[in-house]
């Protein structure tokens, strides 16, 4: 075996080693699992049942013959008054709820709209603590013994990167589990491939976000400080994509935000694939798969370049 044959596959020895490390302190306590999947289960559970938007157009709760009719229109006409005798009526109601729904989230109920955006709610939550490793890491002396073995220092960052992207993927899967059980709506195509192609934006979403956080933690010697930056992006990040919220209606500002936030792009292709959402970040009408992941490979390929670089230059004892 070549000396060049030998270092490389003791670099990925290495990687995975630190890898597998990191995943056994995960699946070894339980209590971190349930942790991680309790809070997409409440805002499925809670958020997404409770807030039946929906149900606002039913019988009960929505009328239009409140509404003032337009100047000109004779309210003592025979036609007008069955115009609005139907618009009272629960038949009227009933098909409308539908159809405004879809109009505005692309699917007939909100709860299938969150569902989807509760994936990449895991995804981020998972890849913003990444960076928290590293840091204890290095608090506990196991960096210095990392650092002084033979595997490059790029490896220790991939590694941290590897170990966030199966654990937010792991908790994705079991959140489209969930979800499955509380009555999200598949699309008619819906299949594994699907799943597979809206899991495959996931993993560019979290190999991009993982490597940025480890790259802002790089350098850090205080969990604290790690802690005030993620409490700090991890709403804003939420927030201004569309993961509860389609961007369609949105202020111009905030939209103009969203486009230039990976979780709007991972969501996008995630409804795509798993709902047929029909109202997308580009409107509403088909979307643009091929621009979805072409954005969030690039955003993975630099932010992990980025991590690498910063590795090599300032990662140490």
């Amino acid at each position: 075996m070549t000396k060049e044959n030998h270092n490389s596959k003791s670099m990925f020895h290495g990687f995975w080693a630190l890898t597998n490390r990191d995943l056994k302190k995960w699946y070894k306590e339980p209590i971190l699992v349930f942790m991680a999947i309790i809070q997409p289960i409440l805002w499925m559970g809670l958020f997404g049942k409770a807030m039946n938007i929906g149900g606002i157009f039913s019988s009960n709760t929505f009328s239009l013959t409140g509404i003032p009719l337009p100047a000109g229109v004779d309210p003592n006409d025979q036609s007008v008054q069955n115009l609005l005798k139907f618009m009272g009526s629960p038949a009227f109601s009933q098909q409308l709820s539908p159809i405004v729904m879809k109009a505005t989230f692309g699917v007939t109920q909100y709860f299938s709209f969150l569902a989807v955006g509760m994936l990449s709610f895991v995804v981020v939550f998972t890849a913003m603590f990444s960076g928290m490793s590293i840091v204890w890491d290095r608090r506990l002396g196991f960096l210095n013994k990392a650092l002084s073995t033979p595997v490059p220092r790029g490896a220790i960052v991939m590694a941290k990167v590897m170990n966030s992207v199966i654990r937010s993927l792991i908790q994705a899967a079991i959140v489209v589990v969930l979800a499955w059980l509380l009555g999200i709506q598949f699309s008619a195509s819906f299949s594994i491939l699907s799943l597979l192609v809206a899991f495959a934006a996931l993993f560019l979403m979290c190999l991009g976000l993982s490597s940025l956080f480890l790259a802002i933690a790089i350098r850090s010697t205080k969990w604290e400080t790690q802690m005030a930056v993620v409490n700090l992006l991890n709403l804003p990040l939420l927030f201004t994509s569309n993961a509860l919220f389609p961007t369609t209606l949105m202020p111009s500002w905030l939209k103009t935000i969203s486009e230039f936030n990976p979780i709007t792009y991972g969501t996008d292709a995630a409804r795509q694939m798993i709902i047929n959402s029909t109202v997308t970040l580009y409107g509403i009408g088909p979307g643009h798969l091929l621009f979805d992941f072409a954005y969030l490979g690039g955003f993975a390929i630099i932010f992990a370049t980025v991590g690498i670089i910063l590795s090599i230059r300032y990662l140490s004892k």
